[in-house]
C-alpha cells in the first residue's frame, strides 16, 4: 500500500481509521526518551489518542520499563548524559525484544555532537526518524520528496519530514499528508509529541509506513478541528487534546488531504 505506486493516498484515510481503532483497542504503551519540556503534553497527546506513556529515564529500570512497552521513542531534545546512557541501554533492550523506535533528532542542525549522536543511533535502524527540513539536512538528506525517498532507500527506516506538507517514505514510495494548522509551530512539543503518537501507531500497524503516515493524518486532522475552536496557540494546546480523544474515522476520511 504505497501512495507513489498504486493509489495509496486513495486508501489511507481507511487505513489511518484502522489504525486509530487499533490504538484504542490496544492501548499500546510507549516508553518515551524525550526532553524536558515535552513530557508533559507528549504523554498528553499519546493518552488523548489511546496509547499509554511512560518517561523514565533511570538506568536501573528503564530495562524493565522497555521490556514492558509496545514501542519506543529516543528524542534527543535535552541532550544530557543521562538520557544518551538511557537511550543506549533502551535500544539494546528494544532490539532484544524486535520492538519498533522512533528517532527524533530534535535540533541537530544547531550541535555537531546531537549530529554524531544521531547518525550513531541511525545505525541502530530506527523504524522511522521523524525531522524538520533543517534536521534532515544535517544528515545529509534532501527536503524534498525525491531526498526522503532516497534516504529511506539507503537507510531501511521510515523518513517522516515535518512541514507545512508532512513528507512519509519507505524504500518504495513517498505518502504526501497536507493535513495540520499554523498553530502547530506555535506549541511547544508539537513535533515531540507526533514521534510518539508515531510510534505508537506503527506498533498497532503491520505495515510501518502506513502506521507513520496515520500518526501524522490524525495529529493534522485533529490540529485542523482543533483550530476551529481555539482563539490562540494556549487555548489549541487544550483543544487539540480534546480532537484526539474525540477523533473518528469519518473524519479522517472527509478532511484527509493527500498526494
Amino acid at each position: 500500500m504505497r501512495a507513489s505506486q498504486d493509489g495509496s493516498s486513495i486508501v489511507l484515510p481507511d487505513a489511518a481509521s484502522d489504525v486509530l481503532a487499533k490504538l484504542r483497542e490496544k492501548t499500546p504503551r510507549v516508553h518515551c526518551i524525550t526532553n524536558t519540556v515535552a513530557q508533559a503534553f507528549t504523554a498528553n497527546v499519546l493518552l488523548a489518542a489511546g496509547a499509554i506513556p511512560s518517561m523514565t529515564i533511570s538506568a536501573a529500570e528503564i530495562g524493565d520499563f522497555v521490556t514492558g512497552a509496545d514501542a519506543l521513542l529516543v528524542n534527543l531534545g535535552t541532550f544530557d548524559g543521562e538520557r544518551r546512557e538511557s537511550a543506549l541501554l533502551a535500544l539494546e533492550v528494544a532490539r532484544h525484544h524486535g520492538m519498533p523506535w522512533v528517532l527524533d533528532p530534535v535540533l541537530i542542525n544547531r550541535s555537531a555532537p546531537r549530529a554524531g549522536f544521531a547518525k550513531s543511533l541511525l545505525a541502530k535502524k530506527p523504524a522511522a526518524i521523524r525531522l524538520n527540513a533543517e534536521e534532515f539536512r544535517a544528515l545529509g538528506g534532501g527536503p524534498d520528496e525525491a531526498g526522503v525517498a532516497a534516504f529511506a532507500k539507503a537507510t531501511g527506516c521510515i523518513v517522516a519530514l515535518s512541514g507545512s506538507t508532512d513528507l512519509i517514505a519507505d524504500a518504495t514510495g513517498v505518502v504526501a499528508v497536507k493535513n495540520g494548522h499554523p498553530h502547530m509551530a506555535r506549541v511547544t512539543a508539537m513535533g515531540c509529541a507526533a514521534s510518539a503518537l508515531m510510534a505508537g501507531c506503527i506498533a498497532v500497524s503491520e505495515e510501518r509506513q502506513i502506521g507513520a503516515s496515520a500518526a501524522l493524518l490524525i495529529l493534522g486532522v485533529a490540529g485542523e478541528i482543533a483550530a476551529e475552536h481555539s482563539k490562540g496557540p494556549g487555548s489549541f494546546a487544550a483543544a487539540l487534546l480534546d480532537a484526539l480523544s474525540n477523533l473518528d474515522g469519518e473524519a479522517l476520511r472527509q478532511r484527509a488531504r493527500l498526494s
